[in-house]
C-alpha cells in the first residue's frame, strides 16, 4: 500500500522522501503511515521499477537532496490500482470488541462507560477530520492548482 500512497503523492508534483514523509504526517497518517526509512526503501524499489525517476538537486549550505517524481508507468499502474473495486475488508484488531466478547460476568455499566469512551473518541477523530484535515488540504493546495478539486 505504500507504494500506492507514495506514487499519489509523486502524481501531483516531484518531492523528496522527507517532503514525502512531511505531507504524510499532515495526511494520511490518519489512516496510513510509514517510518521515513520504509519511504526511502520503497522510492529506491519504484525507482527500480521503473515508476520513479529521480535526480540530484544541489543547495547551498545544506546537503543535496534527491527529488523523485512519478513516471508515465508509475502513473499507469497507480491508476490501475485506482480502478480496482475494493472487494474485501482488511482484517482489524479491536481491542474493545474483545473485551465485550468476553463481558457476560462484567458488570454492564462499566462495558456501557467504555462503549460512551469510545464513541467519545470516535467523535474527536471525526472533528479533527472535519477540521485539520481540511486545514491541510485548503493550505496545500493553495499551493498546487492540480490539487484543487480535492479542496472542495
Amino acid at each position: 500500500m505504500l507504494k500506492y500512497v507514495l506514487l499519489g503523492f509523486l502524481n501531483y508534483t516531484p518531492m523528496t522522501g522527507y517532503e514525502l514523509k512531511q505531507f504524510m504526517d499532515e495526511s494520511t497518517a490518519n489512516f496510513w503511515h510509514a517510518k521515513q526509512s520504509q519511504i526511502y526503501t520503497t522510492l529506491k524499489k519504484l525507482a527500480e521499477d521503473g515508476m520513479l525517476e529521480s535526480h540530484i538537486e544541489a543547495q547551498d549550505a545544506r546537503p543535496d537532496r534527491r527529488v523523485y517524481e512519478i513516471t508515465d508507468a508509475g502513473r499507469n499502474d497507480l491508476n490501475l490500482w485506482l480502478a480496482q473495486p475494493e472487494t474485501s475488508l482488511e482484517p482489524r484488531k479491536e481491542s474493545l470488541l474483545v473485551k465485550l466478547f468476553f463481558s457476560a460476568n462484567t458488570d454492564k455499566e462499566k462495558m456501557l462507560t467504555q462503549l460512551r469512551l469510545l464513541r467519545d473518541l470516535h467523535q474527536r477523530q471525526m472533528e479533527y477530520f472535519d477540521t485539520a484535515t481540511s486545514d491541510f488540504i485548503q493550505q496545500v493546495s493553495a499551493g498546487m492548482p492540480q490539487l484543487a478539486k480535492d479542496a472542495e
